[in-house]
């Protein structure tokens, strides 16, 4: 604003200090744009960046911060693009809406999919006329089956379950996928982009729930989608219209936390195997899911999927004879790792499946997945391992 000292205080409180123009130096790490519209020099120069032109008007429609994220993490994927939301459901459901989930059409999903997933095809979409098939995805010959005779328009699958940790040989399902005409998504969440891509075998949507690893701390609810940039524009006129967007602080946070993803994936791997180990070998244990010990069905796939970088950092555990009230009694004893509804931060978390992340299932739909009230998910932070092992026999010692 031209001669701005001669405007009034109330004036220049509002316009002091604003608006200034870029100089010539680049901050080494992005910085936060908190700005809900941009003002170009030109109104022409406004209508060619609202008309599809390389530029920024309005944050419901995309932000610089917001934007620095989607590229690291394409880069993480080896995706041609991705596109950000305010958290991992809201991706899913974006993804969703792409992929031709609508009235009449069928999705096809695995059988002991995320929780939340599993309601938002069971409640949301089902009013919506969309039907969902669930199949065990590590069983190909199932899988195929159930493509041939359902028709979907897309198969949905997560690398390692929740809770369950199976592993899905995604080359494999999605070759399957694009043969009966189906799209692939699938849910990379647990595995991190450090631990394996899904894109490059050919799926058409890999989501992230930010919130987890790649956000890391556990401050900030996030999600995105990775894909062509095909489906990158669908989803981001989709996004425009919907507004489930990723603010640019949230995007800072996510961005900072993939800095040091590499490092804690490793402790966080290295954390996971030592304490499944604990745990299969424990008197008071009935089973142990995690795909690093060589008794875990799909312990060779994961071998060849992960070359080696490690197995993730989630396992689960089944306590012997354990009812609800036992297993509440036992995370209660807890006293470092934390009873808490996430996962994949730097702290060791527990949860409950039975009556958090499974809760909207019935009984029976537990049962059919391999759900009992005795399973314990862990996420293994990345503490001093050996005072993770103590923490848990303290307090299996207690029940």
């Amino acid at each position: 604003m031209k001669n701005l000292s001669s405007k009034a205080f109330q004036t220049r409180a509002i316009h002091a200090g604003e608006r200034k123009k870029g100089a010539k130096y680049t901050p080494v790490a992005t910085p936060i744009w908190p700005t809900a519209g941009y003002v170009y020099d030109s109104m022409d120069d406004t209508d060619a960046v609202l008309g599809g032109a390389e530029g920024f008007v309005y944050t419901r429609y995309a932000n610089p911060t917001v934007s620095a994220l989607e590229e690291a993490v394409a880069s993480l994927e080896g995706a041609e693009a991705v596109q950000a939301y305010g958290s991992g459901m809201a991706a899913i459901h974006a993804a969703l809406l792409v992929a031709g989930a609508r009235a009449g059409s069928t999705v096809l999903a695995a059988l002991d999919v995320y929780g939340a997933t599993f309601s938002m095809l069971r409640g949301l979409f089902s009013t919506l006329g969309v039907s969902t098939r669930f199949v065990d995805v590590t069983d190909l010959q199932a899988t195929e089956t159930a493509l041939k005779e359902s028709h979907p328009v897309l198969l949905i699958c997560e690398t390692l379950s929740n809770p369950l940790l199976k592993v899905a040989d995604v080359p494999a399902l999605a070759k399957l996928a694009h043969a009966y005409g189906a799209l692939m998504l699938v849910d990379n969440t647990f595995a991190s982009p450090y631990l394996f891509t899904p894109y490059q075998y050919g799926v058409d949507f890999v989501i992230h729930s930010a919130t987890k690893y790649l956000g890391g701390h556990g401050d900030v609810t996030a999600g995105v989608v990775a894909s062509s940039l095909e489906n990158k524009k669908k989803l981001y006129e989709t996004n425009k219209l919907v507004g489930s967007i990723l603010g640019p602080f949230e995007a800072w946070q996510v961005l900072r936390g993939i800095k040091t993803l590499p490092l804690r994936m490793r402790q966080h791997f290295q954390n996971a195997q030592k304490v499944a180990e604990y745990l299969a070998g424990h008197a008071r244990i009935a089973r142990v899911n995690f795909p690093g010990l060589p008794e875990h069905p799909q312990h060779q796939l994961a071998d060849q999927l992960f070359e080696g970088r490690g197995y993730g950092g989630m396992l689960s555990f089944e306590i012997k004879n354990a009812d609800k009230a036992l297993v509440f009694r036992f995370m209660e004893a807890l006293e470092l790792c934390l009873p808490a509804t996430t996962l994949g931060d730097v702290y060791s978390l527990v949860l409950h499946p039975a009556t958090a992340s499974h809760r909207a299932l019935t009984p029976e739909e537990r049962a059919r997945v391999g759900i009992p009230d005795g399973l314990v998910r862990l996420s293994a932070g990345i503490e001093d391992v050996d005072d993770i092992l103590a923490d848990l026999e303290q307090a299996l010692s207690k029940i």
